[in-house]
């Protein structure tokens, strides 16, 4: 099996300051589908939000073909993106919760605000092509 990322070491190496303290990290068991992928996907989304956002900043109807165009482009890749974003809190917070139930809610927290997040931008990147 390939070594990922944050894989535990078979022994762990602590300083003495962090010996018997509660765990800072959990192994990540599996990688996302997208985690190879993930920066290479997210730089066209961040030109094309930056294109649109200036074009809109300095009067550029939302209707114009350049807006639509960056939604075009940038939307799927956010959408695609920020599902993949929120897998890994969604598998995060499994991993926590026999560790530090605590931190597992928070991060359950965070999935539900991802959710509501990729809804919104959803209904936004169709406000914009549809306008």
């Amino acid at each position: 099996m390939p070594v990922l990322d944050r894989q535990l070491d078979p022994v762990p190496h602590l300083p003495a300051s962090l010996q018997g303290l509660p765990p800072r990290s959990v192994p990540e068991t599996a990688p996302t589908p997208l985690q190879q992928h993930y920066v290479m996907l997210s730089v066209p989304v961040l030109i094309c939000g930056a294109l649109a956002i200036t074009a809109l900043e300095f009067g550029t109807p939302v209707g114009s073909p350049l807006v639509k165009l960056c939604a075009l482009v940038g939307a799927p890749l956010l959408l695609v993106t920020g599902t993949d974003a929120t897998l890994r809190i969604w598998r995060s917070a499994w991993a926590w919760l026999p560790v530090n139930r605590a931190r597992a809610l928070f991060r359950i927290t965070w999935v539900a605000a991802a959710l509501v997040g990729l809804g919104v931008l959803t209904w936004g990147s169709l406000m914009i092509l549809f306008a």
